[in-house]
């Protein structure tokens, strides 16, 4: 009997999450020795990259959208997901159907016998694109930069990084300066690397790299945007209207640039732009929420920032993380904001089996706050307490988001994992 796509889908899901342990391992070498056998699909497009600690995935999803605009055929690269993992490989705007989806994955899981999930799944996405014979992939970084499976690439259009903060500082260091020595990585030489605002030891290490291997360096502060450093039209404009992420449209108008786009497709790409989980508002039958991936203190400072330019006020907080992350400090941004909070442990796939969420009874003896047993609970005292009108901020881990988003929306849910 031929096994369904279903079934085989399932199976090849399957297989790729038995990787997960692997985790998110830094070095090119098995990711090189793939795309030789893969006879480099890699090479087969125009491509963007993009990292930083915060602000990367939307900056792709804001070119890719002006991109399209432009008819070009684009496929978009990022990670994590949200509700299902076809989610981190997009062409023309749209999740890869479980056909091509499957296609992608058992050629990548064949070919790359020995590598992680990660890698697996970028694998599977250049596989994608080339087999679909996009114009441009917009590719997102994983951590890092300089070891990250998606460096591979040898000679993209353009590159940006979007923020340098504090994240991952078991792999990439404990010090601005380190962090940016790693993200600088994905320069290359003759290409120009946009660059946001961030800390100047963070911006001095970064031109230090680009300038050593001959890459141009161009900050978005260098750009004419108008008498006060800002371009009204971008802010007036974006599909995305919260203040933190008027870098990352500023930034992709400059790789837009890059690409050849002109004025009206990038601003009709950036009005259509959607990047949900990002200072999403979701209207839900028994009220309003707002979801939001801050899962560090530099997005929780951003999201605060936002939510005071925006003049919207919390009625109860959501909050859940992962205990490795620095979640004492994020509260102290974000519990003040709401008067209700309610505390959960995200569901997720975790890469470490050490790894675990931060416990909710923790998270009140920090603030005070109920504890809620799972996502659909914490949904439900939030809301109680906000009534029909008040809105419920959810926050503190993309995982966490996930879980919310399948639930307030009906949404089918793959294991989420932070990889």
């Amino acid at each position: 009997m031929v096994a369904s796509t279903n079934d085989r889908l399932a199976r090849a899901l399957q297989a790729l999450y038995a990787r997960v342990p692997l985790g998110m391992r830094l070095g090119l070498d098995a990711m090189r020795a793939s795309c030789i056998e893969a006879e480099h699909p890699e090479r087969r497009f125009e491509i963007v990259h993009v990292g930083g600690t915060n602000g990367k995935g939307s900056t792709c999803a804001r070119v890719e959208s002006m991109a399209r605009a432009a008819g070009k055929k684009v496929g978009l690269y990022t990670s994590p997901h949200l509700c299902r993992f076809a989610e981190r490989i997009r062409i023309d705007g749209e999740p890869l159907d479980d056909s091509l989806l499957l296609g992608a994955l058992e050629r990548a899981l064949d070919i790359g016998r020995d590598l992680s999930f990660f890698e697996t799944a970028t694998l599977a996405a250049f596989l994608a694109f080339a087999d679909h014979r996009v114009d441009l992939a917009v590719i997102e970084v994983g951590i890092g930069g300089r070891l990250d499976a998606t460096n591979i690439i040898e000679r993209p259009v353009a590159t940006a990084i979007t923020r340098v903060a504090f994240d991952h500082e078991d792999r990439l260091g404990h010090t601005l300066e380190a962090i940016a020595r790693e993200k600088a990585g994905i320069a290359k030489p003759g290409v120009p690397l946009v660059v946001g605002h961030m800390a100047h030891a963070a911006r001095a290490v970064i031109e230090s790299e680009a300038s050593a291997i001959g890459a141009e360096v161009v900050g978005i502060e260098s750009l004419a945007w108008g008498e006060r450093g800002e371009n009204a039209f971008l802010t007036q404009n974006d599909g995305l209207p919260c203040a933190y992420q008027r870098d990352n449209s500023m930034i992709a108008w400059a790789l837009a640039n890059y690409l050849g786009i002109d004025d009206t497709a990038k601003a009709e790409g950036l009005a259509r732009v959607k990047w949900p989980g990002r200072f999403e508002r979701i209207d839900a039958p028994d009220g309003p929420y707002l979801l939001d991936g801050a899962h560090n203190p530099d997005g929780a400072i951003a999201l605060k920032e936002s939510l005071a330019s925006s003049g919207q006020k919390v009625s109860a907080l959501v909050f859940g993380a992962m205990a490795d992350k620095a979640w004492p400090t994020m509260l102290r941004v974000l519990a003040p904001l709401a008067s209700t909070r309610v505390y959960v442990a995200p569901q997720g796939h975790s890469a470490r089996a050490t790894r675990a969420a931060a416990d909710p009874v923790a998270c009140s003896a920090e603030y005070p706050g109920q504890a809620a047993r799972d996502v659909e609970g914490a949904l439900a005292l939030a809301r109680s307490s906000a009534g029909p009108t008040g809105l419920v901020l959810v926050c503190g881990s993309l995982y966490l988001v996930g879980n919310a988003r399948a639930t307030l929306l009906g949404l089918a849910q793959d294991p989420p994992v932070a990889l």
